[in-house]
């Protein structure tokens, strides 16, 4: 039953993901080639409209994938597969988090677990960009690539802070829509 499968995937990712929604990918993109639920080109398009509309990452996916395999009911079973674990634990921590982390042994487990996050971050925006063939043979692309990396250094050096993502995101969206009028 596509239902229960949902559920239960999506709560297997919401309980081994940690890093928020990005430490995520990696598990997502295995859950679903694994149920042959999309493919890769689907996917990295589902992780973009993911990112750009409100809410987190791991949520907006979870809701697609879902929706896609059940309808509204797979969306919400998905949906609340993903975030029962994070419910939970945050419940339990907020109950034990003073007691925990007086602890050396929770603070040493934290500290390891940071560097494999960061790494698991790092290969997915490399995983990504990689599998992204159309990236480097469509011109529209890098230019908008081009123009955002320049727009957020220069930005950093004259404002002293970093841009926010919403500018970034807004910014894209207008490059692509003159970029793509323009052809």
């Amino acid at each position: 039953m596509i239902y229960l499968k949902l559920l239960w995937e999506f709560f297997k990712i919401g309980l081994f993901t940690f890093g928020g929604g990005y430490g995520a990918i990696p598990l997502i993109r295995e859950c679903v080639e694994r149920n042959g639920w999309m493919d890769e080109e689907m996917l990295s398009n589902m992780l973009a409209i993911s990112e750009s509309t409100p809410g987190p990452i791991m949520v907006n996916t979870a809701t697609y994938i879902g929706s896609m395999q059940g309808g509204i009911l797979g969306a919400v079973c998905a949906t609340f597969g993903v975030i029962l674990p994070a419910f939970a634990v945050m419940i339990l921590f907020s109950v034990l988090l003073k007691k925990v982390l007086e602890k050396p042994v929770a603070v040493s487990v934290l500290s390891g677990i940071k560097p494999c996050i960061a790494g698991i971050i790092t290969a997915t925006g490399i995983y990504m960009l990689i599998s992204a063939t159309s990236f480097f043979t469509d011109i529209n692309s890098l230019i908008i690539t081009a123009i955002l990396t320049a727009f957020y250094f220069i930005f950093l050096a004259v404002r002293k802070k970093p841009v926010s993502p919403i500018l970034l995101i807004c910014v894209s969206a207008v490059l692509g829509a003159l970029l793509e009028a323009r052809n």
